[in-house]
């Protein structure tokens, strides 16, 4: 296993949306992620943020309070969403040091392949929701700039972008 270099923003790859994951080309680079993920005290990562373009992202959401529950998911998709937004500051591994109010749907049910090829549905709420949401974001493309509004997308892009270029 090996600690992989985090794309930062504004890094096209970031930008853009990923394809298929492919579970047996991927076991060693989720294995990776795993590691990256940890050593960089994260909850969750993305194909996208390590350079692989695959529908892919790790999460631990309770690593830091408890034990660790490792999870892996390929071409998830979410199924439903609980309607009722909640507003909470993200951070992201690929842009450090900025804090985004994101809003949300406090619970999705999702439906994924897991790392040894099994399709799992499950119903997530509070942190693994909305960790959930934040990996599906970069792996369509997004990052947490994409989801507020221009005046304030500014005011914490700008320092943040003076500060890595």
């Amino acid at each position: 296993m090996a600690i992989l270099p985090i794309v930062q923003w504004p890094d096209p790859r970031l930008s853009s949306a990923a394809g298929p994951a492919d579970v047996d080309a991927l076991q060693s680079v989720i294995a990776d992620m795993f590691e990256t993920m940890y050593a960089a005290k994260g909850r969750g990562l993305a194909g996208p943020q390590v350079g692989e373009m695959s529908r892919v992202f790790v999460m631990d959401c309770g690593w830091k309070d408890g034990e660790r529950e490792p999870r892996a998911m390929l071409n998830p998709v979410i199924i439903a969403v609980e309607r009722t937004p909640v507003v909470m500051e993200e951070g992201c591994l690929s842009i450090p040091g900025v804090l985004v109010p994101v809003s949300r749907p406090v619970a999705v049910t999702v439906q994924w392949t897991d790392d040894t090829g099994q399709i799992h549905m499950d119903d997530f709420d509070g942190f693994e929701a909305r960790c959930i949401q934040h990996e599906m974001d970069h792996l369509a493309g997004m990052v947490t700039f994409d989801r507020i509004a221009p005046e304030l997308r500014a005011e914490l892009e700008g320092p943040y972008l003076d500060a890595v270029t």
